[in-house]
């Protein structure tokens, strides 16, 4: 791990506490990531991103989601982006959200841990700065055993970026791992992104991590 590829030595930290504005809550949730967020090899078209949002009781508010998913991008790709592509979504909006979903593609891509973690802080560092609230969904497990033993390290190492920044993160590694349906699910396509039965426990998952108590909604 070389210096540059580190997060810094006095790391740079800033709050995430959010506050809500006085007034009519009108929300702007915006998931970036790769192609687990965008749901793809899902029959029913849902993903686990609609299936939380179809969930998410918001009586009180008025909320509007974008999922801005694309299929094979990595993390470096996400942070160049995200701020491009979520700033028109949340144009008028009183509350700014922001959910990421990445790290699988970074396995493939050749992309080093210590550079995977300092993208995603310098994604949550950059939103918290500028009042966006953020939440973390980890990357999930494959059939393949070499895959998933860095998988387990990125899953890791993202949890503890999240942990010093008290960021909500959502570990779907670990759970999924040995579980027999996730399991069948992946057999039955192509071994990496889940169908139906897959994308529903990642969104249990979700749903059961803080969710709404980060979304401050009541159910």
């Amino acid at each position: 791990m070389t210096p540059d590829e580190d997060e810094p030595a006095v790391e740079f930290n800033p709050s995430a506490e959010f506050h809500v504005a006085e007034g009519p809550r009108d929300i702007g949730l915006c998931f970036v990531g790769d192609g687990f967020v965008a749901g793809y090899g899902d029959p029913k078209a849902l993903g686990w991103v609609s299936r939380v949002v179809g969930r998410s009781p918001v009586q009180d508010a008025d909320l509007t989601a974008y999922n801005l998913g694309v299929r094979g991008e990595s993390s470096a790709d996400v942070m160049a982006r995200w701020r491009t592509e979520c700033s028109p979504r949340w144009e008028g909006r009183s509350e700014r959200r922001l959910i990421v979903g990445v790290g699988a593609t970074d396995i493939s891509a050749g992309i080093t841990t210590a550079r995977s973690r300092l993208n995603l802080a310098n994604i949550l560092d950059e939103a918290t700065t500028t009042g966006i609230s953020t939440f973390v969904v980890g990357p999930t497990p494959t059939l393949d055993a070499d895959v998933n033993q860095r998988l387990g390290v990125l899953a890791d190492a993202q949890a503890d970026v999240c942990g010093r920044r008290s960021v909500p993160y959502v570990d779907c590694f670990h759970p999924l791992k040995d579980h027999d349906q996730w399991q069948s699910d992946l057999a039955a396509g192509d071994g990496v992104h889940p169908g139906q039965a897959g994308y529903g426990l990642i969104a249990w998952l979700v749903l059961h991590a803080g969710w709404q108590d980060w979304l401050k909604v009541n159910g």
